[in-house]
């Protein structure tokens, strides 16, 4: 049974388990608006590196659902020390009527939030430290309620740590935290370097024109469409490669040009495969309130396969890669950047720079020190 009072400074909102052979006892609940099985980004591989040593439980927003099966759930086991809840339930707030039927525990050690939309929920635990990993702005991307605002604040109130996927994401939540802490987006660079050796290229790609010039990630409305249909034209002799699913934008958004392919939503395993066939990597992206804030986690996954980067005007990217990334803000400057890239001497001096950048960083450093950070406060 589960009571839910108003005032949010009880504690009395806790979970009181079904007898029930699916709820255990968890370390750490991660509330998570990023489906596990979607694009493979921050999330699963800082919360993947975590569950080495702690039993962790990530609840997903709620998915659809026939009513038979209204107030239930799919658990899905990643790992033993890993499971993914995904609610089958009307709302957020609703997943409360679930969660004595997957955990037993209403005191975990850790509640881990990466997004304020689910600070509905953080009065059904005690938990001893709460995290909030703030890897975008949210409450600027397309279609977010305004009532996000206020359950970030809320979430900022309650948060003994925040983490944050970038620097100027950092500049922000200082203004309302005392004990934030910058964390950009790292990288698996022995899996996007498979890209430089003689791994297998994909077929899809494989049959395209070259030169290629490649992006890959979720394409929405962070994805400046005019910019690509334009640069298109000016080069029909360069062929523009969109690997990613669609989000927030319809088929019939995007441009058709004949150089333009998109080649759908490809698995983390085959990433260095595509890589491997691009010429230039891309990021495209507009500058909008969606970007204002954005750390791209694909800026160092280019750079670990070797590839030459051009890149829109994102602040985080200009302020630390500028020296190595081809920095642009219409399709004129885009058309030249391609132009002047495929001249190989001037990418001799990259792949130094790469590497001055690359060894400074690591998702296993960047959980790593997550954890002592963690460690450090509950002492």
């Amino acid at each position: 049974m589960l009571t839910n009072l108003k005032d949010p400074k009880k504690n009395e909102n806790k979970i009181v388990s079904a007898n029930n052979e699916t709820a255990q006892n968890y370390d750490m609940i991660v509330f998570c608006h990023l489906r596990w099985q979607f694009v493979y980004q921050r999330p699963q591989h800082i919360i993947s590196r975590m569950s080495d040593n702690m039993k962790v439980l990530l609840i997903e927003e709620p998915i659809s659902y026939d009513s038979k099966e209204e107030n239930t759930a799919n658990l899905t086991v990643v790992n033993d020390n890993l499971h993914v809840l995904q609610p089958k339930v009307k709302d957020i707030e609703s997943i409360a009527k679930i969660l004595p039927d997957y955990i037993k525990n209403s005191n975990p050690s850790i509640g881990w939030f990466y997004s304020a939309s689910f600070t509905p929920l953080l009065d059904f635990f005690e938990f001893e430290t709460v995290v909030y990993d703030c890897m975008d702005e949210l409450s600027l991307f397309k279609g977010a309620p305004e009532y996000l605002i206020h359950q970030e604040k809320y979430l900022m109130a309650n948060a003994d740590i925040v983490f944050t996927g970038g620097k100027s994401l950092y500049e922000s939540k200082k203004q309302s935290h005392s004990n934030v802490y910058c964390f950009p987006s790292s990288v698996d660079e022995k899996h996007f370097a498979q890209a430089l050796n003689g791994i297998e290229i994909p077929q899809d790609i494989a049959n395209i024109d070259t030169p290629i010039v490649g992006y890959f990630g979720v394409i929405d409305e962070r994805i400046d469409l005019k910019l690509i249909e334009e640069t298109a034209k000016k080069l029909p002799k360069v062929f523009f490669v969109m690997i990613g699913p669609l989000a927030k934008i319809d088929e019939s958004d995007l441009p058709r040009e004949e150089n333009i392919y998109y080649l759908g939503m490809k698995s983390y395993n085959e990433l260095p495969n595509y890589l491997k066939a691009f010429d230039i990597a891309m990021m495209p992206f507009a500058i909008n309130d969606a970007t204002k804030y954005i750390s791209p986690t694909k800026t160092l996954e280019y750079m670990a396969a070797g590839k030459p980067i051009i890149s829109t005007k994102i602040h985080d990217v200009e302020r630390d890669y500028s020296n190595c990334v081809s920095l642009v803000e219409n399709a004129d400057k885009f058309t030249d950047a391609i132009t002047s890239l495929f001249d190989k001497r001037a990418t001799s001096s990259l792949q130094a720079k790469y590497h001055e950048i690359l060894k400074n960083t690591s998702w296993d450093a960047t959980a790593e020190k997550m954890q002592s950070i963690i460690k450090e406060f509950t002492k």
